[in-house]
């Protein structure tokens, strides 16, 4: 399994996503929903593939594998609770949206854990 780069925990998170809502993923869903083109997801969707992190069938749809599942289960959980917490001290939604995107790849599990817990304790107060 290679190492991933940023945007491919953005096109994991992306296809979480997507299968969340309910759609069974193919590359047009991940280029509509990224605004790529269809032969930059292709080039990232083989990547993926050959680094382990999705399966492709037969009939062109995506699926996570086990390690692709908790890699874009991590990146959602960090864009989910670093955007909700920046719109809670005032950041606009957009901005919010926008800054999670870029600190949830660079932050560390040490300070996301930290952060996690902090500001979980302040939603639920002992």
């Amino acid at each position: 399994m290679s190492r991933l780069l940023e945007s491919g925990e953005n096109y994991l998170e992306t296809i979480l996503v997507l299968r969340e809502k309910g759609i069974s993923v193919r590359s047009i869903d991940i280029a509509n929903e990224m605004g790529f083109s269809k032969p930059s997801v292709s080039r990232a969707v083989k990547n993926l593939k050959d680094g382990g992190f999705i399966f492709v069938d037969g009939n062109g749809f995506i699926s996570l594998t086990d390690i692709g599942e908790e890699v874009a289960r991590k990146i959602y959980e960090r864009h989910e609770i670093i955007s909700a917490w920046l719109i809670d001290i005032g950041v606009d939604e957009k901005t919010a949206l926008e800054d999670a995107c870029r600190i949830e790849h660079d932050i560390s599990v040490v300070t996301f854990e930290k952060l996690k817990q902090h500001i979980l304790s302040l939603k639920n107060p002992e």
